[in-house]
Formats: C-alpha cells, sequence, structure tokens
C-alpha cells in the first residue's frame, strides 16, 4: 500500500514537472515581484534569458517560480513563451529586439518598421517622388536618437503604460 502511495506521488510530481509552462525573461531589468503591482517589494532581480515557471497567470501580470524556487509575480510584457535568441546586430533598438516575442500583442511589422526606418519601397516612394533633402536629413536625426532606459521608464509611468497602468 505505502509503495503504491508513493509511486502514485512520485508520477504525479513527474507530470506536474513534466507539463507545466515555461517563460523566459526578455527585458532588462526585470524584477520579480511579491505582489501584482509595480510598487510591489522586489524579491529578485531577474537578467534575461531567465527561464521561469509558469505558477499563475493572472492576466497582465504572471505568478512565477525561479529556477531556485523563488515565488513571485512578473508583468507579463516582459517575459515570452519562447527562449530569447540574439539578433543581429545585437538587438539594441529602442524596445532591445525582444518586443517580437513579448507575452503582450504588438503588431510586429508595426514596431519593426518604427525601429527600422524606412523600408526600401518607402526609400523607394520616396526618391521618385522628390522628397527635399531636408526632410531626409530630418528623418535620419530622429532614427539617430537613442532613448535610454531611465526615458522609457519615466515615459511609461508618466503615461501609465504597460507594467504601469491601473
Amino acid at each position: 500500500m505505502k509503495k503504491t502511495v508513493f509511486a502514485a506521488l512520485l508520477m504525479l510530481a513527474a507530470a506536474t514537472a513534466f507539463g507545466a509552462e515555461k517563460r523566459w525573461v526578455v527585458s532588462e531589468g526585470t524584477t520579480l515581484k511579491s505582489e501584482q503591482s509595480v510598487s510591489a517589494a522586489n524579491l529578485a532581480d531577474l537578467p534575461v534569458g531567465a527561464e521561469l515557471t509558469l505558477v499563475e497567470d493572472g492576466g497582465r501580470w504572471l505568478k512565477v517560480q525561479t529556477a531556485d524556487g523563488k515565488e513571485g509575480w512578473v508583468y507579463a510584457g516582459r517575459v515570452a513563451d519562447a527562449a530569447p535568441v540574439a539578433e543581429v546586430g545585437g538587438g539594441d533598438g529602442l524596445l532591445g529586439g525582444t518586443m517580437q516575442q513579448s507575452q503582450i500583442n504588438t503588431a510586429k511589422a508595426d514596431s519593426a518598421r518604427s525601429i527600422r526606418g524606412l523600408s526600401p519601397e518607402t526609400a523607394a516612394y520616396a526618391k521618385q517622388h522628390g522628397t527635399p533633402e531636408a526632410l531626409k536629413k530630418e528623418l535620419d536625426r530622429i532614427l539617430a536618437r537613442k532613448v535610454s532606459d531611465k526615458e522609457v521608464k519615466t515615459f511609461l509611468k508618466e503615461g501609465k503604460i504597460g507594467e504601469y497602468a491601473r
């Protein structure tokens, strides 16, 4: 009887571990929170690529467990259901190249265009229609602008966007 109960518990634990949903951190500065709030206490810093086990899907916030057994909450927009891959060129764009895998649904084409500038078709159209050189230079200046992590965080906070939304 004891062996049967032990075997059943062992099989249940194995099935639970095998079927557990995984998530991976895809954003720099991700922290494990004590509650579903950006203002909650930080339990741990989570590096990009950290594997997490999904415990509970709370919508915009996910309860997860780290590899070392810590449980807490992460904002869904900072994790993906696939491990991040290094991008050609380093993925140093405004969104760090990881937004396309994020748990938050985005229009891939729109976010890619906004990060990478004019498509070849758009550039050809501009050339064909004689877009003034001053406008091209201004666009190049805008596209060359670097936005710091602090500026992005301030923008998100002030706009109540993403994990700062209420």
